[in-house]
């Protein structure tokens, strides 16, 4: 390994979401390495903002600019994220170096009354802040009512098992790992509902040149899990996703071949394109732009303009967002 060091710094937000994820790279690095980690919290610009549905905040990195500028700045050697909150264009100077292997990458829902899609009475109140899971949402059942819904996970939850909303949507992935899985009433199959780029997986990011970090995290990479990112990432970079637009993708392996699902839709539902690809896992690159090919041939565009066109009539942003 290239200039060893006597400890490592690893920059985190400070979610329970983020400090188990957090936690769980801390002790992986100091089983690899032997030496001590710390963590440093950082509040981010996400954080901050707590009243308002952060699509309407707009911007990139909304949950790891902060994190990076302390990055480049030299005064943690790592920064360790949810991987669907990072832009699919970093900073210069700085690379994802590690995707440890993923877990469930479905969503879910959580309901005091054990509703699932199927069986919300008409006219129910579903607490989501995606657009992503709204467009499909509103797709699947125009008659739901549909609520923003802000907070840390274990505080979304309380809403839909207390009753003021009749059910929540979020992300299996943070539930589990907080050891709440218990919880969940309802798995929304991808078939059903695509889930968000890199929904499930963690990033490890590094400055770009630190060959130490690159060794190390060398080490705590899952091949078969990066390859899959790399594929739906490819998918978000080309159309120019982010949080303003509901855009899904999820890659995986099957008998040796790498599928993925890529997903488009308009708010409201009325319009949501859908589409599969197969093609090698030596070439994620290639399989993503394939799949961007047949959203665009199906109408991607049209949909995404008329999307950032209503974003731009109301100041700019399109509410929803929160992708937990």
């Amino acid at each position: 390994m290239a200039a060893s060091r006597e400890r490592l710094t690893i920059g985190t937000r400070g979610s329970k979401l983020a400090l188990w994820q957090s936690n769980y790279i801390k002790d992986r690095l100091e089983a690899i390495t032997g030496l001590p980690v710390d963590l440093k919290i950082i509040k981010t610009t996400g954080d901050k903002i707590t009243d308002v549905p952060l699509a309407k905040v707009g911007g990139k990195g909304l949950f790891t600019k902060e994190l990076e500028v302390e990055l480049l700045a030299g005064t943690v050697d790592l920064c360790v994220h949810s991987m669907k909150d990072v832009p699919t264009e970093l900073p210069e100077g700085c690379v994802i170096a590690a995707t440890p292997e993923r877990v469930d990458p479905r969503d879910v829902i959580v309901s005091g009354a054990h509703y699932d899609l199927d069986t919300l009475p008409e006219g129910a109140r579903l607490g989501t802040s995606s657009l992503r899971r709204r467009s499909q949402v509103v797709a699947l059942r125009p008659d739901l009512e549909i609520i923003d819904v802000r907070g840390n996970l274990d505080t979304r939850m309380r809403k839909a098992e207390e009753g003021e909303v009749d059910a929540v949507i979020l992300a299996s992935a943070g539930i589990t790992r907080m050891g709440w899985a218990d919880r969940i009433t309802h798995y929304i199959s991808p078939e059903q509902m695509v889930p968000a780029v890199g929904q499930g997986a963690i990033a490890v990011e590094i400055r770009e040149g630190d060959g130490f970090m690159a060794d190390v995290c060398a080490q705590l990479n899952h091949d078969e899990t990066f390859t899959c990112v790399t594929a739906e990432r490819v998918v978000m970079r080309t159309l120019e996703g982010g949080c303003q637009v509901p855009i899904g993708a999820y890659a995986r392996l099957e008998d040796g071949a790498l599928v993925i699902d890529g997903f488009v839709g308009s708010v409201d539902g009325t319009q949501v394109l859908r589409d599969r690809a197969v093609g090698s896992p030596e070439d994620p690159i290639t399989l993503g732009h394939t799949m961007v090919d047949r959203l665009l041939d199906v109408g991607a565009a049209e949909v995404l303009a008329e999307v950032r066109s209503a974003a731009d009539a109301v100041g700019g942003r399109v509410d929803g967002l929160l992708e937990t």
